[in-house]
């Protein structure tokens, strides 16, 4: 993929707006609910969404189905890899107690640890990347219809 550029900022800017509702949720007090992260999925999609239509823009008459996928996979990556970086820091370095909070919201039954909250955040945020990319391309791939 020869312009990666258009992908890596949008997956930047879905990254910034995923940490801005994070913030203000935790001013809220909200962060702590996994309800609330069900948004994420709506902001993520409707990113991706706007990747592949701007790079179908781009690209014009070469846009293909691969590309399309591939733009969308690569901005959905990158916005879960900074998400997730930015969401070990925080639970880490600026809200200790977020684990104890989340375990009192959310009693799953066994101990939950650092880095199996950070890992579940990233899973969720790549499956969310793959099945909003492959809906997204159902809507712009190119139709084989000849009627």
């Amino acid at each position: 993929m020869k312009k990666v550029g258009l992908p890596v900022r949008f997956g930047l800017i879905m990254s910034g707006i995923l940490i801005a509702y994070f913030l203000v949720l935790s001013l809220f007090g909200k962060h702590t609910n996994p309800v609330y992260s069900f948004l994420n999925a709506a902001i993520t999609g409707f990113g991706i969404y706007e990747t592949i239509r701007y790079y179908k823009l781009e690209l014009g008459n070469d846009f293909t189905y691969s590309k399309g996928i591939t733009a969308g996979l690569v901005s959905g990556c990158i916005a879960t890899v900074v998400f997730s970086v930015f969401f070990l820091f925080y639970i880490t370095e600026v809200n200790d107690s977020f684990i104890v909070k989340l375990f009192e919201t959310a009693n799953v039954g066994y101990e939950l640890s650092v880095g199996l909250v950070t890992f579940t955040v990233g899973v969720m945020g790549i499956a969310t990347t793959l099945i909003s990319s492959f809906t997204v391309m159902q809507y712009f791939k190119k139709s084989w219809n000849v009627s």
